[in-house]
């Protein structure tokens, strides 16, 4: 303070704080949370991703909001193939020990950060309820009209799960996976309360499928890398499987024969079990059958995908099969053959 004349002066210091255009920003808050089945009525899994590492993936959750059980898990680094190499951390928790059909309430992250509270609904563990399905396919970042309706109607309980059967974002690797994450913060609203379950689409064949491998969390991932898997939920068994293996052979001519292996048996164990779950339904990107005239496979006289499965699926029973990748929507009579 300055004295003029016995007033008291403030005297205004101007500081200047210097940024270093290398400043590390640390970003450990979850977000891109979303959920999937395991196949298990009694777990569910939590996916969620930070920008950094944690000191634990942790999700707390309970049957009311005081979340008195907690559950661990673990996180992988995942780096974009892009020309930045952008990284990020995925964790994923597996929720154990579920009541039937019972409401819970969760959040994840851990002691650096905790996402907002969300809740879900346990599958009955009984195959004698009807589940109800939201599914559609090639739904991007931009343009997606449907996203408000669905953010809508599955926080008031109109669905169990939701199926995206392949291209997300438009793409998730575009500007070097940043249209990826801003995809995953869009679902969220949809994703973290009920199952999000997915197949591979077209579009995620970039860097070997890597986004949409690493992404996701399916039943058995580990394994299949969220490529193949089946599950049950309720009176069906679902099965889902990559129509891309047949159109990108350079990531490995094997994951044909593995696959198709796989369907196999996994059709042949769905069979014995008609008594317990009537219904066997599958879930793939590309269509045997559309009547579009833009070209692709499906309109054509010879489709790898009929070829390969048709007769596979009319000689084991397959009751309904569910496919994207056209953009528009045809729900067609039974057809074997070329023939209704």
């Amino acid at each position: 303070m300055d004295v003029l004349n016995g007033l008291l002066l403030p005297i205004l210091l101007s500081c200047t704080v210097c940024y270093s255009s290398d400043v590390r920003h640390i970003q450990l808050q979850p977000e891109q949370i979303h959920l999937s089945a395991t196949g298990n009525a009694g777990e569910m899994m939590v996916t969620w991703s930070t920008v950094n590492d944690t000191k634990a993936s942790l999700v707390r959750f309970g049957k009311n909001i005081t979340l008195n059980l907690v559950a661990k898990g673990t996180s992988s680094i995942f780096v974009d193939g892009g020309p930045e190499k952008r990284s990020q951390f995925i964790h994923r928790v597996k929720l154990t020990g579920l009541s039937p059909a019972q409401m819970y309430y969760y959040h994840c992250g851990s002691e650096d950060g905790w996402s907002p509270l969300f809740f879900f609904k346990a599958f009955p563990n009984t195959t004698d309820w009807s589940p109800r399905f939201a599914m559609y396919g090639d739904l991007g970042n931009e343009n997606a009209q449907s996203l408000s309706r669905l953010q809508e109607e599955v926080q008031k309980g109109m669905y169990d799960t939701v199926f995206h059967i392949g291209d997300f974002a438009y793409e998730l690797e575009e500007d070097n996976g940043r249209v990826g994450d801003m995809f995953m913060r869009q679902i969220e609203s949809v994703a973290a309360y009920v199952p999000y379950m997915t197949a591979v689409g077209n579009h995620e064949a970039s860097y070997n499928f890597s986004h949409y491998k690493n992404r996701f969390t399916m039943p058995n991932f580990a394994e299949t890398a969220n490529l193949w898997y089946s599950w049950d939920i309720g009176p069906a068994h679902i099965i889902v499987f990559s129509t891309e293996v047949y159109y990108y052979f350079q990531y490995g001519l094997f994951l044909i024969t593995h696959q198709l292996n796989w369907l196999k048996q996994d059709l042949k164990a769905a069979n014995k079990n008609r008594a317990e779950r009537p219904w066997v339904i599958t879930m793939a990107h590309r269509p045997m059958y559309c009547t579009d005239t833009d070209g692709d496979d499906c309109s054509k006289r010879y489709n790898i995908i009929r070829d390969q499965f048709e007769e596979l699926f009319y000689d084991s029973g397959v009751d309904i099969e569910f496919w994207a990748h056209e953009h528009t929507y045809e729900r067609l009579l039974p057809v074997y053959k070329g023939k209704v």
